[in-house]
């Protein structure tokens, strides 16, 4: 065995996907990379000699290096490479690498090269005060791994083949995230799995009795990331272990474990050599219609084909699934330890999954081809020609109606199921064959053809996810026979029963004492508004970590935080409140109700933790009544693969971008400032926690115009805060360029941010850095098309670019009503470490996946986070640029008549500087009169 790796060979029917995956329309060819089914077409009729070169290494590669090697290959052909790699300490991200053969790269695919890491439980599972079972930590157990380099997305089930040329050839690797150590690399050929039926006619036929090996699945002993970590199911009765009302951790997998290449292994021991069969009762309830599938590797090899790709079809319930079904596999073990794998993969899926992804990608851009002629927003009784102007659009639209309609015969075909899954994807193929043959009724049909995409885009990213939940595993000898797996009449009634009596008694949301730590006399209340996820980890964190140290106990509490002001106007409220609104700092401590935090002595040290801008919001003269946990702020995303296409760079200052716009608008494309009506409730993204109607930063639009502003290098209030300085030259620049951008340059004033640019109707947009994490989950077809960069900026005399933008994001506060303000205070010293914030960010990531990535105000947070190295300077190099939005008395009413001001402008085509300075006067007013009720003006501090 060449490489000491087995996988399957590749199909007919992943051959036939891949060539539909290349028949791609005329519109693709130019400016997208080559993709590996492109490429591995393009090399068709070289061989796969049977050699083995050894690459030694030996050497770290740290993060945005690049290393090189040459090596002599003594004949040309398609080659597997093998890389022996070692996870060295980091920021827990997997390893993401980058080949380069020869100055090249040889396929896009050949960019994004992941390499995981090893995690595994840090000790046994706790039992809280009230009955509930604790999940240990993730930690990482770094051992040397070998790994071919293949497709991380899963789209290309074998590893991939590599042209080599006869003679020198070089290999050249980049860290794009995350250090590497690098053993050695192996040029080989990696033999797919033989047939079970060819395997087991080697094996001896040693028949095994009277063994049965049960291993639960919550024990797993490692796993390829932090998020797949034990599970409560608290839904079946048949779950081990079980309780109706406490949780208990009784299963691992679910929805976490979903996504090609991750992977979860058991241990076991066999009593003696002979064939055994393997079992799982699991359950996958969230696929409608379509199976998940999982490989199946025993002491790291795929014993055989079949066990290449095993479907687990959906059932709302637990079943049992003995691999190979009616007529089980018996599979050969050696007396002793084994270890046992589950792998996702996409199965037959797989090349399908890349078709429907590079056809999403075609039909975006048949999209933009038709708004270059239409316009977003089409005249329905005006003919546009499309037959005469762009009959190479129409043409691209029947070709790609064929491929989405043999997709889905394809894929009906290997679930052997028909219907709801795939109306998506005919729906789509029915409108294109439609709007080809009767080409005036696009513009009509534009809007619900924008819909199918975005539909089509959600069903690429379900399709693509492959959940599965595991209660147990079984390894028995053939003659045994499996337990049952779903409930009986009885068994399921007693258990209904049982959990509406616990409703009664049992509080679903309080948070138990681990007892991990004795405290001492002293406790204090923590309100948290998050999830119970997010509150849990917490907990975890303050009784292995706050209280050991400091002998002081924490009752936290999960709560709503919008009753933090009713509480505490009925002397009911915390002593700490974490994750307050921006705007909420300065109101309560202006009124006495928080405490100022620069009253304790060691406060100038802390507060050198954080960016400077970041306390800009809750600080007033000398007080500061908060410290900072988040601050999201803008940068410019832009399209590359659509630059390239006009010949556009990326915007450097404003004046290009007023260059820019119109080009764009010539194609009915445009560029994207965000402008948020102040309302009640202001949406947020997973991990930021939105502005109240009260601040400043509640409208991004009010964060435009302060970018502007500031960028003019003039502040919004006067000295002591006492005025704004709207009625400056400066200001009235400012307002007056904010507002031609809408009503001269026509920026449209409401939009969805994600869908526009994945669309590409926005190739240019400035928005709050979270947009990438949301990009990065959701998008995964332009991976490779899009990035970020600072944001444009006005030019100085000496040449630098101002790129000042504003910003502020939650905040942590000691109320004024404390008991132990001491004890208050170095809990919120121990919350706002960096090693915390940390942890706490690494975990929040590790529950809820990348989109919840956490956009810390600390910056050693920030720099321990699992960004890419390239991205994660350019962050930094924004970040020189931020600065806090300042939060004052009366300040409400400058961020509600700023808006005002901004749609009689645009709205109204009211004069600029008249009504600049006519709401100008009314802010003015509400500041003295806040003043006045605080007793601001004859305070000295």
């Amino acid at each position: 065995m060449i490489c000491g790796h087995k996988l399957r060979s590749t199909s007919i029917m992943s051959l036939l996907a891949l060539l539909i995956a290349g028949a791609v329309c005329p519109l693709s060819v130019s400016g997208r990379e080559l993709r590996y089914g492109e490429y591995l077409q393009s090399w068709q009729g070289k061989g796969r000699p049977e050699l083995e070169l050894v690459v030694p290494a030996g050497v770290l590669l740290e993060e945005g290096k690049s290393m090189e090697w040459t090596v002599d290959v003594p004949e040309e052909g398609l080659y597997n490479l093998t890389l022996a790699y070692l996870p060295v300490p980091g920021r827990g991200a997997s390893m993401e690498l980058e080949l380069m053969l020869n100055g090249e790269r040889p396929f896009s695919e050949a960019g994004y090269l992941l390499f995981h890491r090893i995690f595994g439980d840090s000790g046994p599972v706790l039992r809280d005060s009230l009955g509930n079972e604790i999940r240990s930590a993730q930690v990482e157990y770094p051992a040397l791994r070998r790994q071919p380099l293949s497709d991380s997305r899963g789209y290309t089930q074998e590893p991939f083949l590599f042209y080599l040329a006869e003679g020198p050839n070089t290999i050249s690797l980049t860290a794009r995230q995350e250090s590497i150590y690098i053993d050695e690399l192996v040029i080989c050929q990696i033999p797919a799995p033989r047939p079970y039926a060819e395997v087991a006619a080697e094996w001896p036929e040693v028949h095994t009795r009277d063994v049965f090996i049960k291993i639960q699945g919550e024990a797993a002993l490692y796993r390829s990331h932090s998020t797949l970590f034990a599970i409560s199911d608290m839904g079946d009765p048949t779950v081990e272990p079980y309780h109706p009302a406490q949780i208990r951790l009784n299963s691992i997998g679910g929805w976490r474990f979903n996504q090609p290449g991750q992977w979860i292994s058991w241990e076991f021991e066999v009593p003696e050599a002979g064939l055994y069969t393997i079992a799982f009762k699991a359950k996958q309830n969230l696929r409608r219609g379509i199976p998940s599938n999982r490989r199946v590797l025993i002491d790291g090899e795929v014993p055989f084909a079949e066990l290449d790709a095993v479907e687990f079809p959906y059932s709302t319930r637990y079943q049992m699934h003995r691999l190979g079904g009616e007529e089980p596999y018996l599979i050969y073990l050696e007396a002793g330890r084994h270890e046992l794998t589950l792998e996702v993969v996409l199965g037959a899926q797989a090349s399908l999954v890349q078709a429907v992804e590079d056809s999403l990608y075609e039909l975006n851009t048949i999209y933009r081809q038709l708004i270059m002629v239409l316009s977003p927003d089409p005249d329905p009784l005006r003919d546009y020609q499309l037959e005469e102007r762009i009959p190479q659009v129409l043409v691209a639209m029947e070709e790609q109606a064929e491929i989405l309609h043999s997709i889905a015969d394809e894929m009906e075909a290997a679930s052997g199921q028909g219907g709801g899954h795939m109306v998506t994807v005919r729906s789509l193929a029915l409108q294109l064959e439609s709007m080809a043959q009767k080409p005036e009724s696009i513009q009509v049909r534009l809007d619900e053809y924008r819909d199918n995409l975005s539909a089509l885009g959600t069903w690429l990213l379900q399709t693509v996810e492959q959940p599965l939940q595991i209660d147990y595993l079984l390894v028995t000898s053939p003659e045994q026979e499996l337990p049952r797996a779903e409930p009986t009449f009885w068994e399921a009634a007693r258990h209904e029963l049982a959990k509406l009596a616990a409703s009664f008694t049992h509080d679903y949301s309080a948070l138990g004492d681990l007892g991990l730590a004795q405290g001492g006399d002293r406790t204090i209340k923590v309100w948290i508004g998050t999830g119970r996820d997010q509150a849990q980890a917490l907990k975890t964190m303050i009784e292995d970590s706050f209280t050991p140290q400091t002998g002081i106990r924490v009752d936290l509490e999960l709560v709503d935080m919008n009753i933090l002001l009713q509480a505490t106007l009925a002397g009911q409220g915390p002593d700490v409140a974490l994750g307050v609104d921006p705007s909420q700092p300065m109101n309560f401590g202006l009124r006495g109700a928080v405490l100022d935090l620069a009253q304790f002595p060691d406060f100038p040290e802390i507060a050198g933790r954080f960016y400077p801008a970041s306390l800009e919001p809750f600080t007033f003269r000398s007080w500061v009544f908060a410290l900072p946990e988040q601050l999201p702020f803008f940068m410019l995303f832009y399209r590359q693969d659509i630059l390239d296409e006009l010949g556009i760079e990326v915007p450097q200052t404003w004046d290009e971008v007023l260059q820019v716009i119109p080009e764009l608008q010539k194609l009915n494309m445009n560029f994207g400032l965000p402008w948020t009506e102040i309302k009640r409730n202001v949406g947020g993204r997973v991990g930021e926690t939105p502005a109240g109607v009260g601040s400043l930063s509640a409208s991004q639009g009010v964060l435009s115009f302060l970018m502007f502003l500031s960028q003019k290098g003039m502040d919004l209030f006067g000295d002591d805060a006492a005025q704004t300085n709207l009625h400056t030259q400066e200001a009235y620049e400012a307002f007056q360029f904010w507002t031609d951008l809408y009503e001269l340059y026509d920026l449209p004033v409401e939009y969805n941010a994600e869908n526009r640019f994945r669309l590409g109707e926005m190739p240019l947009l400035i928005s709050p850095y979270t947009l990438y994490n949301t990009l990065t989950v959701f998008a995964p077809e332009l991976r490779g098309e899009w990035g970020f960069a600072p944001v444009p900026g006005t030019r100085r005399a000496d040449g630098t670019i101002d790129r000042t933008v504003l910003a502020s994001g939650t905040a942590t506060v000691i109320l004024s009503g404390a008991q132990d303000p001491e004890a208050a205070w170095e809990f919120v010293k121990w919350w706002t470490k960096s090693e915390t914030q940390t942890r706490y960010a690494l975990d929040l990531e590790a529950l809820m996946g990348a989109a919840a990535r956490y956009p810390t105000a600390n910056p050693e947070t920030l720099r321990s986070l699992p960004w890419p190295l390239e991205d994660f300077r350019k962050l930094e190099e924004q970040l020189k640029w931020v600065r806090g939005v300042p939060e004052v008395p009366g300040g409400y009413m400058v961020g509600r008549h700023l808006d005002n001001a901004f749609r009689r402008v645009v709205n109204d085509q009211a004069p600029v500087r008249e009504t600049l300075l006519d709401y100008n006067r009314v802010m003015n007013e509400e500041i003295r009169a806040k003043r006045l009720e605080l007793g601001l003006d004859e305070v000295e501090k």
